[in-house]
């Protein structure tokens, strides 16, 4: 288990593919990856030595950033789902911004393990999702957190003069 095969952020137009998380053209970004397992979604990403926090242990910040998109990739293959598209469709799917985010350390995470994070997806309003991450290094959960992603705006697409 090493590659979401089939990720939301691939069906991303070109003009929303350059989050540093999860953008695929964003050349520095980390590139999450975000696809189905069964009625859960899961992005796996294996932490590089210079997102080490004190030698041996993985930067909170990229479990954070982890939760982060992970949070709002789950939320655009929910609705995508919902309005009767699967990943590899021709429509757009939705583009999501991350309302609030919740981060909860439960241990230190080692260096040289692949991160899992699994997410469960809960609509709590036509433009807004809530979705539950657990991150597990090996079987250990390390990071628990919830992002409430909220669709994106239109005034966030870039103006043409």
């Amino acid at each position: 288990m090493g590659k979401v095969v089939k990720a939301i952020q691939d069906e991303y137009p070109d003009d929303f593919a350059w989050c540093y998380g999860c953008g695929r053209l964003n050349q520095e970004g980390y590139h999450f990856r975000t696809g189905w397992l069964g009625e859960k979604t899961i992005t796996l990403y294996t932490p590089k030595p210079e997102h080490t926090a004190i030698p041996g242990f993985v930067y909170g910040g990229l479990l954070a950033s982890l939760i982060d998109c992970h949070g709002t990739g789950s939320a655009s293959l929910a609705l995508y789902r919902k309005n009767g598209y699967e990943i590899g469709d021709s429509a757009e799917p939705p583009r999501f911004v991350t309302g609030s985010l919740h981060v909860d350390f439960k241990k230190p995470t080692p260096q040289g393990e692949v991160l899992k994070a699994i997410g469960t997806v809960e609509e709590i309003h036509p433009k807004k999702w809530r979705v539950k991450t657990e991150v597990y290094a090996s079987d250990i959960i390390v990071a628990t957190g919830e992002v409430v992603a909220v669709v994106m705006p239109s005034t966030f697409k870039q103006k043409e003069d």
